[in-house]
């Protein structure tokens, strides 16, 4: 480790020093010669040394200028060197390059923000990701449903991609020592990605797990909820009666942009072209009946898996009951 340095613990900077650790972590990725890793949180380059002498590129990104210094220092005038490009500053902020592989011991403050810029990679297909988060972080991550952890962070997760706790690293292995203790996850995206409408689907499991105690239909029950799916459902049932208006009367568009307009606000023809959704209208009674007719009314959130909610979103869209 370099002497001098301060590290920035309010930053999250807890140097991996241990290597029998580092070894493990290169182990698990199995990492191959043609590879190109992404690093995040790189520090003094414990980790990245070691896969720069096993894999074809290491890209590693780092906001710290002063491990940036120490990084170079290390593979300066050695045979690594042209295989390590560093991006310097935040990685939520960086475009980031096509790799095979990412491997990161992760800077302690920022894990939540730092996963969601990987679920957001799970688009870009890349083999695997062998991350280190804080130990609760990552057993919420792998956590099944019926357990105290599982939450909407679990079956995000499960839903993108499988995901496997390999191995606990204690606090004393860092340098300084952090006050909790850390977990290494394997992240494997599914490829082909599900074919679902990842708005739609985070929009419903949101609401589910507000109070994943609660049966569904107790949920559903919130006047928050219930504003909201109302305004989708009427901006749903307007898009689709729009777009049956413009390929109905195509022709007559065509021939004449002034029909059009004198076309739309006439009532009488728009009562020809939809069904007037009623003043009076609410939407309760239609999400409580598809609750009961899909099964999930008295279920709770806690105990659903990825398939029970598929279902649930089928039951909704099927209806125009819409979550974005």
């Amino acid at each position: 480790l370099p002497s001098g340095i301060l590290f920035n613990t309010g930053a999250g900077q807890h140097i991996l020093k241990n290597p029998l650790i580092v070894n493990s972590i290169i182990e698990k990725a199995a990492l191959r010669r043609t590879d190109v890793v992404l690093e995040v949180g790189p520090g003094t380059g414990n980790l990245t040394v070691k896969m720069l002498e096993k894999v074809k590129k290491v890209v590693a990104c780092e906001i710290d200028p002063r491990l940036v210094g120490e990084l170079q220092k290390r593979v300066q005038g050695t045979c690594l060197a042209n295989k390590l490009e560093i991006k310097v500053g935040d990685v939520l902020k960086t475009d980031l390059p096509f790799f095979d592989a990412c491997v990161a011991n992760l800077p302690y403050q920022a894990w939540a923000k730092l996963f969601l810029k990987i679920n957001v990679l799970v688009s870009v297909i890349f083999r695997c990701a062998i991350l280190m988060f804080q130990r609760e972080f990552a057993l919420r991550l792998v956590a099944k449903p019926g357990t105290k952890l599982y939450c909407r962070l679990s079956i995000n997760t499960q839903l993108l991609a499988r995901v496997d706790h390999l191995m606990k690293v204690g606090k004393n292995n860092f340098r300084p020592p952090p006050k909790v203790e850390s977990s290494i996850v394997r992240i494997e995206p599914k490829n082909p990605p599900p074919p679902i409408n990842f708005q739609e689907w985070d929009g419903l499991v949101r609401i589910a797990f507000v109070r994943k105690n609660k049966t569904l239909s107790a949920a559903f029950k919130s006047s928050a909820v219930e504003q909201l799916l109302d305004h989708n459902y009427r901006i749903h049932c307007s898009l689709h009666n729009t777009v049956s208006s413009f390929l109905i009367y195509s022709i007559q568009f065509l021939c004449s942009v002034t029909y059009i307009v004198i076309f739309y606000k006439s009532k009488k023809h728009l009562e020809i072209l939809t069904e007037e959704i009623p003043e009076n209208f609410k939407l309760t009674e239609k999400i409580q009946t598809v609750l009961k007719s899909t099964g999930y009314s008295e279920k709770r959130a806690r105990s659903m898996d990825i398939d029970d909610f598929i279902r649930l979103l089928h039951g909704f869209n099927s209806e125009g009951i819409h979550f974005s």
